[in-house]
């Protein structure tokens, strides 16, 4: 993989009637977490589009910028697969893009074979990574500052730091 490219959510479909943290607050925080690492690139597609974000649309939108050779994956968790037939054109999805599929915390690997009554061309798109697992989700994270608790080792440094200047996600 020659880079990987972070693009924080627009308005999320799925949190529509949920608030949101800025996007500008989102993308600054997520610049400082990926700023150490030369193969990592912030792209602000969705943040830059209004209305709902829908990963399909994003796809269209970094293959007509990438071209039609380059190699997109998009990486999601196992238990963003398990819903992966209610997205938006899930077929047309993994004609764009394959589908890089990590573990989660306490959740094996999505089992195609639903996926694959819904969408029959899934399986020689989807390709499962081993990584470690690491049990913490954003809500957990915004729910420890809330409470005052420290997210030092679970956030680069900068982002804690961001964070805490800014009192962000303070009750």
């Amino acid at each position: 993989m020659e880079k990987v490219l972070f693009v924080p959510a627009g308005q999320p479909w799925l949190k529509l009637q949920h608030p949101i943290t800025p996007a500008s607050y989102r993308v600054e925080m997520l610049r400082l977490a990926i700023l150490p690492n030369i193969h990592f690139e912030l792209s602000d597609v969705e943040v830059e589009r209004s209305g709902p974000s829908y990963t399909i649309d994003t796809m269209v939108e970094l293959r007509n910028r990438l071209g039609a050779q380059a190699d997109l994956f998009f990486i999601l968790g196992c238990d963003a697969l398990a819903q992966f037939a209610e997205w938006k054109e899930p077929s047309k999805l993994i004609q764009l893009c394959r589908l890089a599929v990590v573990p989660r915390a306490n959740l094996a690997f999505a089992a195609l074979e639903d996926l694959e009554r819904h969408i029959p061309e899934i399986t020689d798109r989807v390709s499962y990574v081993a990584t470690p697992i690491i049990d913490i989700s954003s809500s957990q994270i915004r729910e420890r500052v809330a409470r005052g608790l420290s997210i030092r080792y679970l956030v680069p440094d900068k982002v804690e730091e961001y964070i805490a200047q800014r009192q962000l996600y303070r009750s």
